[in-house]
């Protein structure tokens, strides 16, 4: 029997609720592969919020919300739960771990990095040879990755190669900025749970809260032929290279700011967004007077990047919260643009119609 659904007139705010929220998926440890605690948190919140809940062969959730109307769109809204990290591959003496990245990591910023390792968040060190016993021509290269390792002292005998490690990083809320280990993509997390929860009538509401994102959108590809929807928009967080250039000039390269709201994508390294997306995304943001920006063109992706090619093909289009320092130990974000990129997509998915993709 399906639940009743809360009253889905306002749009959603960003408040102390949604923060603790966030803070609860920002400090869960979900390593592409192994995405069961936030996946627990996920169901924990959508199951009262949902017609139908179910998770599917890879780990993804796919919560559903029926439309209230007939001749609905079907509308599918994804956020990953996976991020970034690292996988131990081999026991060494004294309690060292050799170990693999998990996902796009920069090896040169990991030496000295707390992390914590498996289900029990075992503490650990990523240990790499001090400075004063470098040799002087080793100081400009890059750091081989296999040259580091993953200390967990005397708790090695509750550690086991398999297990995934993640960086030790507690959320903060730090004036105008929210702080995180994984922000990419708990952001879009916990927006598409806020927008369940206001789910407008007007749609039938498919949710995918996805795995193995950040190691080549494994989850959403399989979680697209399930739902079958009409058009898709995905929901993440984008790097906001805002900040100067090497020799203190105007950074005239930077993709998205932070403070200037949620970014639209026009196109990134996987999708070229569907313009007729773009288009009522940004007449949304006009019209309602929220401020947006457009991610500029590069590199990266999102999981619309599988979803748009799935079955016949599916309309997508992919929302970000701009982030500095993104698969980093600390990403750091604006809440209002949090809060930007809530009320845009609210808005955007209350004034959706089938008329949005009639035409070019």
């Amino acid at each position: 029997m399906s639940q009743p659904h809360p009253v889905a007139s306002q749009a959603p705010q960003v408040g102390e609720e949604q923060l603790q929220l966030l803070e609860r998926l920002s400090n869960a440890c979900s390593v592409s592969g192994d995405e069961s605690e936030v996946r627990r948190i996920v169901l924990e919140q959508v199951r009262p919020l949902a017609d139908t809940v179910r998770v599917d062969a890879l780990g993804n959730v796919l919560a559903t919300r029926h439309a209230r109307q007939e001749n609905a769109l079907r509308v599918m809204l994804a956020a990953h739960m996976d991020e970034v990290g690292f996988m131990l591959v081999d026991k060494e003496e004294g309690g060292l771990f050799r170990f693999e990245t998990v996902g796009g990591i920069d090896v040169r910023q990991l030496p000295g990095k707390p992390v914590w390792v498996g289900q029990k968040r075992l503490p650990g060190v990523i240990g790499a040879r001090p400075i004063h016993l470098t040799r002087r021509e080793e100081l400009s290269q890059s750091i081989p990755l296999d040259t580091l390792r993953i200390d967990v002292g005397p708790n090695a005998a509750d550690v086991k190669v398999g297990d995934r490690a993640t960086y030790a990083t507690l959320f903060q809320r730090s004036g105008p900025s929210l702080v995180g280990k994984a922000l990419d993509d708990r952001l879009g997390v916990a927006t598409l749970i806020e927008l369940l929860r206001h789910a407008p009538d007007n749609i039938e509401f498919l949710a995918a809260f996805t795995v193995q994102e950040e190691v080549g959108l494994r989850g959403a590809r399989v979680a697209a032929y399930a739902l079958d929807p009409q058009l898709a928009l995905v929901i993440d967080s984008t790097p906001a290279f805002d900040l100067p250039t090497w020799d203190g000039s105007e950074n005239i390269r930077y993709n998205t700011r932070l403070g200037a709201g949620p970014a639209i994508y026009t196109a990134d390294a996987a999708t070229l967004s569907d313009p007729r997306l773009v288009r009522h995304l940004m007449q949304t943001g006009e019209r309602r007077g929220i401020p947006f920006q457009l991610r500029q063109p590069g590199g990266g992706g999102t999981d619309a990047g599988a979803i748009h090619r799935q079955r016949m093909g599916i309309p997508s289009v992919s929302v970000s919260v701009p982030g500095r320092y993104a698969h980093t130990a600390r990403l750091v974000a604006r809440l209002a643009d949090w809060q930007n990129t809530l009320a845009l997509l609210h808005a955007a998915l209350s004034d959706l119609s089938p008329e949005v993709l009639a035409g070019r």
